[in-house]
């Protein structure tokens, strides 16, 4: 059963102004996110497109980043590069106390934007 759905969109140009600092990377993405980002030498329309999934993921969540930080969703991908979610602390216990036990995401993007949907179930 569905349990809550969101949705964020965000300009690139404005992820690949603030990655230049690298406090904002380990601020909202952790290790493994950073750690994925250099090996894949991947760039500002990947990791904006995390960053939109955490966005995203907080309103399915219903709380906006309320009792939990961007860095406890955590956005890797599979062998083939479809992304997927692992949630910690907070947003992990909100998931819990809400009984989501899995959020699909899906990350679109075009010249200038990012998209990112989650949904709960």
């Amino acid at each position: 059963m569905i349990k809550g759905i969101g949705n964020d969109i965000i300009e690139i140009s404005r992820i690949e102004k603030v990655i230049l600092n690298k406090r904002f990377l380990e601020k909202y993405f952790t290790p493994n996110e950073n750690k994925l980002f250099e090996t894949k030498n991947y760039r500002g329309e990947t990791i904006a497109g995390n960053f939109a999934v955490k966005e995203a993921v907080s309103k399915v969540l219903g709380t906006g980043f309320v009792n939990f930080t961007p860095i406890d969703v955590e956005v890797l991908r599979d062998d083939k590069g479809k992304p997927y979610v692992v949630l910690y602390n907070g947003a992990k216990d909100l998931a819990r106390q809400l009984d989501i036990s899995t959020i699909h995401v899906s990350i679109s993007h075009s010249r200038d934007n990012v998209t990112a949907i989650a949904v709960g179930e």
